[in-house]
């Protein structure tokens, strides 16, 4: 091989390596980016009972908890 074709070669390589290197990060970020978004769906999941049961509660039920709290100084 000429000193052309050998430098050639070497970038060819290492713009292959770098495709790879890119290839693992962008799949590990793929998998990241799952994980988030089930994360959210679970989190949107636990608000929507969470508003549901508080939408349940009666102004009684709130001043009744208001009342058994105990004083600010405590």
């Amino acid at each position: 091989m000429t000193r052309n074709e050998d430098e050639l070669t070497a970038r060819i390589e290492m713009l292959e390596a770098r495709l790879m290197h890119q290839e693992a990060a962008l799949d590990e970020l793929t998998r990241t980016l799952l994980a988030q978004e089930q994360l959210i769906r679970r989190q949107g999941e636990i608000l929507r009972r969470l508003e549901a049961l508080v939408q349940r509660l009666s102004p009684a039920d709130l001043a009744a908890v208001e009342d058994n709290s105990p004083p600010p100084h405590y």
